[in-house]
């Protein structure tokens, strides 16, 4: 039996994925002092496994693997689930990635290339009985993908996280801190809040360490004191520590999800597992529609084919709904989403304010005027919607209510920035929605904004535009608060 999410819900649950990936894409870069670290983090790519500019590591990977079992509905305490599993981290490592943990790399290479559950098991406790220790932070690094699956059972997910850990873990404080991380996560997407040691502890049952003064420490100290953050202990104290003593701003507090990362990446060493653990809890937290489209747009790896941040929000998506499409349409497994019945989809027209850009509905894509070469989409589309050789970018802004979307000022904010960005980079730009109604008004309203045009007159220059525009009030009042903070802004560098 799954939970059935609120909208804002369903959002939170992809970012555990989403901003996971993005963590762990960010951190590659300067993992154990690869790069000098500037205090922002960019997808450089390089690292200790000279990845691409954007590409997931082992991290992602094998959380990839976990969720594509997840992502049929399955059990994931089940023999079956486990071995499918198994069967995703031996393919993963049968590719020979150029950056595994050792603790990692000696199970599946005693396990082989058709490692069952039992058998990479078996291999764990062998390599701890050689080693003498298992409990590095490699387990979980990659958990988040429970706690999706057993969102609806705290029982179920500690024993699933456990059972998950122990494949390549056989040090139960590995198990202990996976099942203690997704409780948190689990905690953040159901309520919309970070959780406390009091609400989350009490699930875990009895364990081996203790995991209160290890909240504790984390919480007490500077995140720089977790610098030994290669086991899950102190990977899982850095963490928490770096989101903790991260300060909420006041304006678009989502901003908190980038700026908690970034501290998560100064602490040093493991830099993209830390960036991953973190970025778990912090999608947890803000959702996915708080990740900037810069950070999205290059999100790629193992396991996924197509853009990453399409995958991975298809795979959280599934696994939430219990294996099952939860649209009408088929998405977010369909090629291709109609939206030709909807009165103004079939709009097209020139930014009135801004050159390079256009606006309008979601006429069909796949037959795009030649002059447009970046699509940014304010709606859901398919896997095949937009043509190949077009850059796109998948918004989620909702045109309900205002609390299907509490991020909405950044939306629309960073919507407006990527149309601007892309055009700034010579390509022409199509910006739409459904019907052109709401959506398209109230961010091309904020891409005029940001062009240098005032409120008053960008949005009913906009609106003017097209035929079918009615944005709604609570996407006004967003506009209107970004016009604030603009003037703020400016007379703050004054």
């Amino acid at each position: 039996m799954q939970m059935r999410l609120e909208s804002a819900q369903l959002d939170r649950a992809v970012g555990v994925l989403l901003v996971s990936a993005v963590g762990d894409a960010l951190g590659a870069g300067y993992e154990f002092g690869s790069a000098p670290y500037p205090g922002r983090p960019a997808m450089i790519g390089g690292g200790l496994g000279d990845f691409a500019p954007g590409e997931w590591t082992d991290d992602t990977a094998q959380a990839v693997a976990i969720a594509r079992v997840a992502a049929t509905g399955a059990d994931l305490r089940t023999a079956e689930a486990l071995d499918a599993v198994a069967a995703g981290f031996a393919q993963w490592y049968a590719g020979n990635p150029p950056d595994v943990g050792i603790q990692t790399a000696a199970v599946l290479q005693e396990a082989g290339p058709h490692g069952t559950a039992r058998g990479m098991t078996d291999a764990a406790t062998h390599v701890h009985q050689r080693t003498g220790r298992s409990a590095g932070n490699g387990s979980l690094m990659r958990t988040a993908p429970v706690a999706l699956a057993h969102l609806h059972d705290p029982a179920a997910l500690v024993e699933a996280a456990m059972a998950v850990s122990a494949l390549t873990h056989h040090d139960p404080i590995a198990g202990e801190g996976a099942a203690l991380w997704c409780l948190m996560i689990r905690h953040a997407v159901l309520n919309a809040e970070l959780p406390t040691a009091d609400g989350v502890l009490p699930l875990l049952g009895e364990t081996v360490h203790d995991w209160r003064a290890a909240l504790d420490e984390a919480e007490s100290k500077d995140p720089k004191a977790f610098h030994q953050n290669g086991w899950v202990v102190g990977a899982l104290q850095a963490a928490w520590s770096a989101i903790t003593h991260t300060p909420v701003p006041q304006l678009m507090p989502c901003r908190h999800l980038q700026d908690a990362l970034a501290v998560a990446i100064g602490i040093g060493h493991d830099t993209d597992t830390v960036a991953a653990i973190a970025g778990a809890l912090l999608g947890a937290r803000w959702g996915a529609s708080a990740v900037p489209q810069e950070w999205q747009a290059p999100l790629h790896g193992w396991g996924v084919d197509g853009p990453g941040a399409a995958g991975l929000v298809a795979l959280a998506t599934m696994t939430v709904n219990g294996g099952r499409v939860p649209d009408r349409s088929g998405w977010p497994r369909c090629e291709r989403v109609e939206y030709q019945r909807y009165d103004g989809a079939a709009t097209y027209v020139a930014h009135p304010l801004v050159d390079g850009v256009w606006i309008g509905g979601a006429l069909p894509l796949d037959v795009l005027p030649e002059e447009i070469d970046a699509v940014v989409s304010l709606c859901r589309v398919g896997t095949r919607q937009v043509p190949g050789h077009v850059a796109s970018h998948a918004v989620r802004l909702l045109d309900t209510i205002a609390d299907d979307n509490p991020n909405v000022d950044f939306v629309v904010d960073d919507a407006a920035r990527t149309v601007l960005r892309l055009r700034d980079e010579g390509k022409r730009v199509y910006l739409h929605c459904v019907a052109s109604h709401s959506r398209t008004p109230t961010v091309a309203a904020r891409v005029a904004m940001l062009d240098g045009h005032p409120l008053e007159t960008a949005l009913p220059a906009v609106v003017a535009a097209l035929p079918a525009a009615r944005p709604q009030r609570f996407l006004v009042e967003a506009l209107e608060r970004l016009e604030g903070s603009d003037r703020d802004e400016t007379a703050r560098r004054r």
